[in-house]
């Protein structure tokens, strides 16, 4: 029946202002449908899941696919600068893409690119097709990326820090088990790179069933932050901001130290003696750190009017990490490791101060998209020089003492993002 036939047999208080209409489903706080509140958890945690296996597992079996290819150590630096060039890339299209089609269709076109990439990469005859195949997969994990707090701010407007925290743990979960398992599951398949990364497109198809819903659903549930985007866009010049600067410094840093950990860090350990399984089962040392404090480190922000403290802890553990490495990397490796993995954990900072830095949906699209591209293109040159300056010193030492010394910056410019102040203040102050 049509709003008006139901308004007319329904009767209304005299000071009503307006038809009493019958929503078409339950709807639950925030203006979105109930059954949304129990599939966007899910479907949150299942694309977390998928963002980084694909560069997890081919760190765990670098020394394979490099020696197959026949990559030399710059192609291989190269080969670990292209998730974050990717992500730069792909990452400023998400606002635009979310704007046309929705940020659920965005993100399940994001799960069907990754896997796509993941069941082509082991056909890859040379380095231009595994890299053709790796970008696929890695421009679905750059859209997914930006377009995740925008999604938690709109469905979870108040619990902002604990879904950011199930998120962070879920893609902590991810990574881990693909660097811990990579390896035995290699084996296990003959013993062939290719099948060992092609494994986890199986994972990547579980996410692109569960986010088909959420893509159909046209009730309005995210589309509105997205399109407040461009209603407020004349008001909010993020460029004017220094605290968006600041942050998007600060996740360019700690994305440098994340990606040059991924791919690089189980090879310094198997240089240093260590096995290639227990190389990888360090690797996932690091990363399973992601999953407790993933969900502490939000929990945390959320109490605290600046994070400059949390910054700090952080970039001391990474700093100690990196001395470890450097003077015992064999007889202290799971030590490095477990200080490595607390240092990682700069990445559910950075994205829960992403929410926090901005008091609008249209602010959180905006700071989103801007910190994650500028930052992932900051980040460029840091795998790559690794590989460089693993070349031409034949050692570790130096690449170790870069990464050092890029956690200095990394403190600064986090101390300047934690400040308790948001880029609506900044950039309306400057008009």
């Amino acid at each position: 029946m049509p709003n008006e036939e139901t308004t007319t047999l329904s009767p209304a208080p005299a000071d009503t202002t307006g038809p009493r209409q019958t929503p078409a489903a339950p709807v639950a706080p925030g203006g979105v449908p109930a059954w949304t509140r129990w599939l966007v958890p899910l479907a949150l945690v299942l694309a977390a899941v998928n963002l980084r296996p694909a560069i997890t597992s081919l760190g765990s079996l670098m020394k394979e696919v490099t020696g197959g290819l026949h990559m030399s150590g710059g192609i291989a630096g190269v080969l670990t600068s292209v998730p974050a060039f990717c992500f730069a890339v792909f990452g400023i299209m998400a606002p635009r893409l979310a704007r046309r089609f929705g940020p659920g269709a965005v993100v399940l076109a994001g799960m069907a690119a990754i896997t796509a990439g993941l069941l082509l990469r082991p056909f890859a005859g040379g380095t231009v097709s595994f890299l053709a195949a790796s970008a696929l997969a890695l421009m679905g994990i750059a859209l997914s990326n930006v377009l995740m707090p925008v999604i938690v701010k709109r469905y979870f407007p108040d619990r902002v820090g604990s879904m950011t925290g199930l998120y962070s743990m879920a893609l902590a979960a991810g990574t881990s088990l693909a660097a811990v398992t990579t390896v035995p599951l290699t084996d296990a398949l003959g013993g062939s790179w290719r099948q060992g990364l092609g494994i986890w497109a199986l994972l990547a198809v579980l996410a692109v069933a569960v986010w088909i819903p959420l893509a159909r659903d046209r009730s309005g549930s995210a589309r509105p932050a997205v399109a407040a985007a461009d209603e407020t866009a004349p008001a909010l010049r993020i460029t004017r901001s220094g605290t968006a600067w600041a942050l998007a410094c600060f996740f360019g840093l700690q994305a440098t130290g994340a990606y040059i950990t991924m791919g690089w860090m189980p090879t310094i350990f198997r240089d240093a003696g260590v096995s290639a399984g227990t190389a990888g089962l360090l690797l996932s040392i690091t990363m399973v750190m992601g999953v407790p404090l993933g969900f502490v480190i939000p929990w945390l922000v959320n109490r605290l009017r600046s994070q400059g403290p949390i910054v700090v802890v952080l970039g001391a553990c990474g700093l100690a990490g990196y001395a470890g490495l450097y003077l015992a990397p064999a007889s202290g490796a799971w030590a490095w490791a477990l200080l490595l993995g607390i240092s990682n954990c700069a990445f559910p900072l950075a994205l829960t101060m992403i929410s926090k830095r901005s008091r609008t949906h249209a602010g959180v699209v905006r700071l989103s998209a801007f910190a994650q591209c500028v930052g992932y293109l900051l980040s460029i040159p840091g795998p790559l020089l690794v590989g460089v300056l693993h070349d031409r010193s034949g050692g570790w030492d130096l690449p170790i003492a870069l990464m050092a010394a890029l956690m200095v910056p990394q403190i600064v410019v986090g101390v300047l993002a934690g400040r308790d102040r948001t880029i609506e203040d900044e950039a309306g102050a400057r008009r």
